[in-house]
């Protein structure tokens, strides 16, 4: 156990009560003592106890009585009974009433650490079990596409809609913030799709060098340029009958972009170097964390790749709008932290700390959630999350956010403006300062936003 467990031994002889409690204390239990089961079982009732060494004739109360005494008590110590009249009769009466064990005397002292040992033991895996059921229950509770956590009506909508898409081969184009969970999305949807048996491949399109993309998309032929010494297949191959998820697609060059317009309408390939095309059936799913109609308008992405990719948009909120799914997210990060460290014991946040998750503004989204709270687990030495494990940027006041502000009034008037001048702020900040798609995200007109960024400074209120 990690921390020391505590054992209360019951006897009414004190050299009994003196050996037991110097051999446990030498293998490093802390140790209780009473002389008979009414003793022990307001120790019982006061103390934490983890395992309950108690003799079966006592006067005042005997073993058995305080057997079936302490099932009324909350408690949650393992008993071990001992006796020098033990029988088969008594033991199997023992166990009936709820004790782990029984121990005769007289005994060898190895015998008593080995049984406490194998009572340890037996706890860790009880926890440990009861720990992973409290997870799959939570996980089915909130699990939604591809694993993803998220009961928020937001998340709730974009499961449903990836659910509809899922079942038939329609180009999706997954969008949102870095760390939002763009690829979680795009492996639910080939999860719950007719072709989760074949092929899932995910490539990052900002991350191969430009002279490489061509091959590494559709391959090449022996000889197509210097190094190429066989022929080798391109991503678009080996997802053949499967789905190739496209990350960060903005970043595509234009002459790439031109190729894989054709591989979207025409469903071939042509490697690098090669005379002939080869047909292939790979659904696309693309994602991004940039504004592609700005790069349109730019002239950075083909208008016309743009509109073939986004058939279906599914767009991911950043975590500093779906603030509902924060304390799913940690429970969940939580469990599986404590699970690969091997840290049972760690049970969820405290208050305090969920309070500054809760205000944190997140830029790093989930992703960066999943980081602190692996950081917080490693760190803790308690059953809950402490603020002192959390980073210390995330102390600091949540600037602008409405929690912060609302505190210092109690006007309904002065409130109201505070919440709807930082959701403007929020608004104006998500959509880079472009005023329609604000008034749009807002759900207001125009010419209302644009009256309502011209209020005067005192109706900011601090903001």
């Amino acid at each position: 156990m990690t921390e020391t467990a505590k054992v209360l031994v019951i006897d009414d002889e004190e050299n009994m009560r003196h050996m037991l409690s110097a051999l446990l204390k030498g293998e490093g239990y802390a140790v209780e003592t009473a002389a008979h089961g009414r003793a022990g079982l307001e120790l019982l009732q006061t103390n934490v106890v983890n395992f309950v060494l108690c003799d079966i004739r006592m006067p005042e109360m005997d073993g058995i009585s305080f057997l079936k005494a302490a099932v009324e008590v909350k408690h949650s110590a393992v008993i071990i009974m001992m006796s020098a009249f033990g029988t088969v009769d008594t033991a199997i009466e023992a166990m009936k009433q709820g004790a782990y064990d029984f121990i005769s005397k007289p005994f060898k002292t190895d015998e008593v650490v080995l049984v406490l040992k194998k009572a340890e033991e037996r706890e860790r895996l009880r926890r440990e079990n009861i720990f992973l059921k409290k997870k799959i229950a939570g996980l089915e509770k909130t699990a939604g596409l591809g694993g993803m956590i998220g009961s928020s009506k937001a998340m709730q909508a974009i499961f449903q809609l990836a659910d509809k898409v899922a079942k038939h081969s329609t180009t999706v184009l997954i969008t949102g913030e870095s760390g939002t969970g763009k690829e979680l999305v795009a492996r639910g949807i080939h999860e719950k799709s007719g072709r989760a048996a074949n092929p899932f491949l995910a490539v990052n399109c900002g991350g191969i060098p430009e002279n490489l993309i061509e091959s590494e998309f559709f391959g090449h032929v022996r000889g197509a340029f210097t190094g190429a010494d066989r022929d080798r297949k391109g991503l678009f191959e080996e997802a053949n009958s499967g789905t190739l998820f496209l990350d960060e697609i903005g970043e595509l060059p234009l002459s790439i972009q031109v190729k894989l317009l054709r591989v979207l309408q025409e469903q071939d390939i042509r490697r690098v170097g090669a005379t002939v095309s080869r047909k292939v059936d790979v659904r696309i799913l693309a994602a991004t964390a940039r504004d592609l109609t700005e790069e349109v308008r730019q002239g950075h992405f083909r208008e016309d790749l743009f509109y073939r990719l986004n058939v279906v948009n599914i767009h991911l909120p950043p975590l500093r709008e779906r603030i509902a799914d924060i304390p799913p997210l940690c429970d969940h990060f939580i469990e599986k932290f404590a699970i690969s460290m091997n840290r049972p014991e760690i049970e969820g946040a405290a208050p305090a700390a969920l309070q500054m998750l809760l205000t944190h503004s997140w830029p790093g989204n989930v992703r960066e959630l999943e980081n602190v709270l692996e950081r917080a687990v490693l760190l803790t030495d308690d059953r809950l999350i402490q603020p002192d494990n959390l980073p210390k940027m995330l102390a600091g006041r949540r600037n602008g956010h409405p929690l912060d502000l609302l505190l210092s009034t109690s006007s309904i008037k002065k409130g109201r403006q505070i919440v709807e001048q930082w959701l403007i702020e929020r608004a104006m900040e998500v959509t880079g300062g472009n005023k329609s798609r604000a008034a749009e995200l807002l759900e207001i007109s125009y010419p209302s936003l644009l009256g309502k960024l011209k209020l005067p400074d005192d109706a900011n209120i601090g903001l």
